[in-house]
């Protein structure tokens, strides 16, 4: 099973691709983008740099939001 971070890196080659017009769609796992729709891609980047950021600890927004917590 490939990783958040493994996926991640083939979303940010793809949408670099598409942009560069070296292709003109990819498929990635079961979902398939073609240059028309990218904002697929950037929508799936996204989600997987919020699912990595998950796994390496949850630092950013959320720490944040545990810091700003009063205890009474």
């Amino acid at each position: 099973m490939a990783t958040a971070a493994s996926l991640l890196a083939l979303v940010d080659t793809a949408i670099e691709n598409l942009i560069s017009g070296e292709h003109e769609s990819y498929s990635i796992g079961a979902r398939s983008v073609t240059r028309l729709d990218l904002q697929s891609l950037f929508n799936e980047r996204r989600i997987l740099q919020q699912e990595v950021q998950r796994e390496s600890g949850g630092q950013g927004a959320i720490r944040l939001a545990k810091l700003g917590r009063v205890s009474r």
